[in-house]
């Protein structure tokens, strides 16, 4: 399985833990990363576009952390220009210029999921005619559990 996850996804272990959702959040991504850094069939899929959003970091420490938990990335995709065309597509759907961004690179690498924490990108991708899926780390994670106890 090929992975993607946003800079939101790569942030949400150093965000406040004090609620419940991004508590949760944080227990799936760092699930999420762990097999993706120790299971052979999973796969976390980066790209320049992430590289860049990190860049911008302004905390040093936080910019650290968040690129070393980018660094288990087994590929890397590359901006290029049907990035960028596909990007303003998705600028239609009311994507901020970094989400339509993180979709068009997604999407160009065929991965099997994108994942975010951001409610309002995943809406904008369900406006949107984006060729993968998109959703919540939380979500998918205990969508595949549930599919490993049924034996799916």
């Amino acid at each position: 399985m090929r992975i993607y996850m946003d800079v939101c996804c790569l942030n949400r272990p150093f965000d406040d833990q004090n609620q419940d959702k991004i508590r949760f959040e944080t227990e799936a991504v760092i699930s999420i990363l762990r097999r993706c850094d120790a299971v052979e069939d999973w796969d976390l899929i980066g790209s320049d576009v992430i590289k860049l959003e990190i860049s911008k970091t302004q905390d040093p420490d936080r910019k650290k952390k968040i690129s070393l938990l980018h660094d288990i990335a087994s590929d890397i995709v590359e901006y290029n220009d049907h990035i960028k065309l596909r990007a303003a597509e998705f600028r239609k759907h009311n994507a901020k210029l970094f989400d339509s961004l993180h979709m068009a690179a997604a999407e160009h690498a065929g991965v099997d999921i994108f994942l975010t924490t951001d409610t309002k990108l995943i809406k904008a991708a369900a406006r949107s005619d984006i060729k993968i899926r998109v959703a919540n780390p939380l979500n998918f994670y205990l969508e595949v559990l549930n599919n490993e106890q049924s034996g799916d």
